[in-house]
């Protein structure tokens, strides 16, 4: 049974699994990974979603404020073992309801090109591509999208 925790980016089972992120964003970003690496820091985020697999973490997604009423979705991996089990979209859910009890009214974000399954799950749950955003402008590799909160 999936268990989903609200916590923030000092939680260790979050570390971990941000470095698991990392590890695979690197290989997927190629030469630009150390563009994007410097967006992704953890100190700035302060409402973070694990979810757990019995006791294990499996899954990971957080929120930042991005400004004014926006919140930017941040760091959402799910190891290869939990993928395709429908956790990605879970977490996103729940970030999204954390955000509107923290009176958001939109959240953006931004992904690469070369996450698909990303890209498929943003689509899946009623996000838009939208213009590329403050760092991400001219980032060529970037999708960005936004979805307003109802």
């Amino acid at each position: 049974m999936i268990k989903l925790l609200r916590t923030n980016a000092i939680n260790e089972a979050f570390i971990e699994l941000a470095k698991f992120l990392d590890a695979d964003l690197e290989i997927r970003d190629g030469e630009e990974h150390s563009f994007y690496d410097q967006f992704n820091k953890l100190e700035n985020i302060k409402h973070v979603i694990i979810a757990y697999d019995e006791e294990m973490p499996i899954a990971c997604g957080a929120i930042k404020e991005y400004e004014g009423d926006t919140a930017e979705i941040k760091r959402m991996f799910v190891t290869p073992n939990g993928r395709r089990k429908g956790i990605a979209t879970k977490i996103l859910i729940e970030l999204e309801r954390w955000a509107k009890e923290l009176s958001y009214t939109k959240c953006i974000l931004e992904t690469g090109i070369n996450q698909p399954e990303a890209i498929e799950l943003y689509h899946k749950n009623g996000y838009q591509i939208i213009d590329n955003y403050g760092q991400y402008e001219n980032a060529e590799n970037s999708l960005c999208f936004q979805k307003i909160l109802n």
